[in-house]
């Protein structure tokens, strides 16, 4: 590995790392108190006082980890005895002199034909995860990747941009934060990092922005035109000096309430040639909400949209519905039948301008097991009415009975937060077929099953699936399982060819060598032929070029916990799966988070 490194000698990266381990060491003893109540809560259950109800929604990573970082509230940390030499990783050679692939610090795995580029450019060892991926439509070449960034503090929403296909990056933290939110000041952070091309190239990006100790949150959108190629953003607002501004932002979600926190945003462009709402840019969250009915809160999803290239947004409307069938228990509405206890909303466009929204769903009777649905708005309807949207449909069971770990859910040996939620993805073909991917523990038991991290232990039978609708989603097919048995496979995220002919899913994964009980993992592609026939096959390739080591509270205990709450593929006009992951694989022999990415032809 040559790492590349402009101003910054080693002695002030020592003296850097110095003054940051005594920054963080002087607000170990700090605590914040949130003042908006959903993240008081997520912060009460993650501590252990309270109690989370059965199939009780979560609050996103991005949002919890910034809680942890000014609160320390989780379970005491080992004290991790971590030198500076170990911190700062074996000794390398620095080279200033040499060609520069950018004015940071870049990164290449390689192995025969796999490449893993690294996709963040800072020098920090701070944590990046939880991606996102964008494809221009008129140039396969150009992308915008998005990830949790804490670089600067907390947990922010960091950007990068690619011009060559992936072979280099550069990258960046958006003009979020000249927005002024509710309750008169900037925000201390931003989670969930969304990003979407339009057909005409133009990129958007967007992001929750809220306060650590105050009650408001706000989900905001940012443009870059057509020829920036993301390699900048700015207001969407058209004017002469557009692309010299930061405000106004455009704002689908703005709140300045304690019982409101908005959460896990999504967006996406319509860029389907024959949509007769092309350019359009849907958004979707999840908001959560005290509502003093029913179980006393929900957590719905939300949908807003532009028509104006993000300049302006429709008022946000609930449209997860209502289902008499499939959604009986713990309703936080006077609806008995609501389906708002969801979290995780994947919005994807079919080829004629139909949206189409995938979400976890817990009003369900049975602790730990909770459904797959999907909701869908036909392109002649007004999809800023909540009327416009068909009711709900079950795609599948959701079983969630992993391992309980401080930071959530998990598979032992591994404590990475978990939440199959989030990790529902759609896709859809040019024939209009549908494609669901999720991962759950149907398949865990055994000594993985006791419900405790203290007492589970590997091999913990994690598994990804997949469900298709060959009707518009009125009626799916049988789950059908698309890894091996025997060890955990979780975090999918999945695309289809634009023919059908090919469903692209990509997992974290512990089949290789002994990761399964030492928690080292890679990033496998399983390519599922034919997937909407009744007899599809399925392949597998690695990714990484090498399995990435656990990270823990030993190594490193300021990102122990958090891998993010979802990686990302995106399948681009050529059929090629992009991919996006956070890797544990660090700077300098380090073990914390970045993101990379390859890409994979299938030729």
């Amino acid at each position: 590995m040559t790492l590349f490194i402009t101003r910054l000698s080693l002695t002030g990266l020592i003296a850097a790392v110095g003054l940051v381990c005594a920054a963080q060491a002087q607000q170990v003893a700090s605590t914040v108190h949130p003042a908006n109540k959903i993240l008081a809560r997520a912060l009460d259950i993650a501590s252990g006082r309270q109690t989370a109800r059965p199939n009780e929604p979560r609050v996103s990573s991005g949002a919890m980890y910034a809680l942890v970082s000014a609160n320390r509230a989780l379970a005491p940390r080992p004290s991790a005895s971590i030198g500076l030499a170990n911190a700062i990783g074996p000794a390398i050679s620095f080279d200033f002199t040499g060609p520069r692939p950018t004015q940071g610090c870049s990164n290449v795995f390689s192995s025969g034909d796999r490449t893993n580029t690294r996709v963040n450019q800072d020098c920090s060892l701070r944590r990046q995860a939880e991606e996102v991926l964008a494809i221009n439509p008129t140039n396969p070449d150009n992308m915008i990747a998005g990830q949790n960034d804490s670089r600067i503090g907390f947990n922010h929403c960091g950007y990068d941009f690619s011009m060559d296909g992936g072979s280099t990056w550069g990258d960046m933290l958006p003009p979020f934060f000249q927005y002024i939110l509710g309750d008169g000041h900037t925000a201390d952070a931003c989670s969930d990092p969304t990003a979407t091309f339009d057909a005409a190239g133009n990129a958007y990006a967007g992001g929750v922005l809220f306060d650590i100790s105050s009650v408001a949150s706000a989900y905001v959108v940012m443009k870059s035109n057509a020829g920036i190629n993301g390699a900048f953003f700015h207001s969407p607002a058209a004017g002469p000096f557009q692309v010299f501004s930061d405000l106004p932002a455009g704002v689908i979600a703005s709140d300045n309430d304690p019982t409101i926190f908005n959460d896990k945003p999504f967006i996406v462009a319509d860029s389907q040639p024959r949509s007769i709402k092309q350019n359009n840019v849907y958004a979707t969250w999840t908001r959560f909400a005290v509502t003093g009915a029913g179980v006393g809160v929900d957590s719905p999803i939300y949908f807003s949209q532009s028509t104006d290239g993000g300049a302006t947004w429709s008022t946000g409307v609930e449209i997860s519905g209502a289902s008499a069938a499939h959604c009986t228990a713990f309703s936080g509405e006077t609806k008995a039948s609501a389906c708002d206890q969801d979290q995780g909303s994947d919005p994807i466009v079919g080829p004629d301008g139909t949206v189409y929204i995938t979400f976890g769903n817990g009003n369900t009777p049975t602790a730990g097991v909770n459904q797959v649905m999907i909701v869908s708005c036909a392109p002649a309807k007004d999809c800023s009415r909540s009327a416009s949207w068909k009711a709900p449909v079950k795609v599948a069971d959701l079983f969630d009975f992993q391992p309980q770990c401080p930071a959530g859910q998990c598979l032992p040996p591994n404590d990475y937060r978990l939440d199959d939620f989030v990790t529902i993805s759609g896709a859809v073909d040019d024939s209009g077929r549908l494609y669901v991917t999720w991962s759950d523990f149907r398949n865990g038991g055994g000594s993985c099953g006791t419900g405790n991290a203290t007492t589970s232990t590997p091999p913990c039978d994690n598994d990804v699936f997949y469900s298709h609708s060959t009707d518009g989603g009125a009626h799916w097919s049988a789950a059908r399982k698309i890894t091996p048995a025997g060890s955990a496979q979780w975090q999918p995220w999945s695309g289809v060819t634009r023919d059908g002919s090919t469903l692209w899913v990509a997992y974290y994964d512990r089949s290789y060598g002994n990761c399964e009980f030492t928690g080292c993992n890679d990033i496998t592609l399983a390519n599922v032929s034919n997937p909407s026939s009744n007899a599809p096959s399925v392949g597998h390739r690695r990714i990484t070029t090498s399995s990435m080591p656990n990270l823990t509270a030993a190594n490193n205990p300021n990102e122990d916990g958090f891998l993010g709450d979802y990686m990302w593929l995106a399948v681009d006009a050529r059929g090629r799966a992009n991919i996006v992951w956070a890797d544990t694989r660090g700077l300098n022999g380090s073990v914390e988070e970045d993101v990379y990415f390859s890409r994979f032809s299938g030729d």
